[in-house]
């Protein structure tokens, strides 16, 4: 009896720890998601324009271009904010030598990138995620917008 009781207890506890793990993972969006996102938010700067397009992404309605933690952000490669998905309150701050709580000036670090490869991944760097309200590492996908401006959604790492 002993032996059934602690082989049911360990089956239990492994059930719920697989059942909890894919939860956790489905709080935060994958990198497939995050440079779906962009390529739909590059496309639709082109098709409707980039006033509307930053419009959508900041103000996302009916959930587009925001979810879970994923949301599109746009700046100019002079640093200037044009959209931002979590924090409306960026657009239009020049933004190019923000810091991370490590030092890493990560806006300065993703327009150089796209500047010279059109497109890839900048990070780590550290950023508030806007479901946790806390610092998070992050990573972000990026590929060069209309004119000389970077379209970016980033994804943060499962804890």
């Amino acid at each position: 009896m002993n032996t059934l009781l602690r082989n049911s207890l360990g089956a239990v506890c492994c059930l719920t720890l697989l059942s909890a793990a894919p939860a956790g993972a489905a709080e935060h969006g994958s990198e497939k998601e995050a440079q779906e996102m962009v390529k739909k938010a590059v496309a639709l700067v082109k098709s409707a324009g980039p006033e509307s397009a930053y419009k959508a992404f900041t103000e996302h309605p009916d959930g587009a271009f925001k979810d879970r933690d994923l949301y599109v952000f746009v700046y100019d490669f002079g640093g200037i904010c044009l959209a931002q998905g979590a924090n409306p309150k960026m657009v239009g701050k020049n933004l190019a030598a923000i810091k991370d709580v490590d030092g890493n000036p990560f806006i300065q670090g993703m327009i150089d990138m796209v500047k010279s490869t059109s497109r890839g991944w900048y990070g780590p760097y550290k950023f508030t995620n806007p479901n946790s309200q806390g610092y998070e590492l992050k990573r972000s996908y990026c590929e060069r917008g209309a004119g000389d401006t970077m379209v970016c959604v980033g994804t943060y790492f499962v804890k």
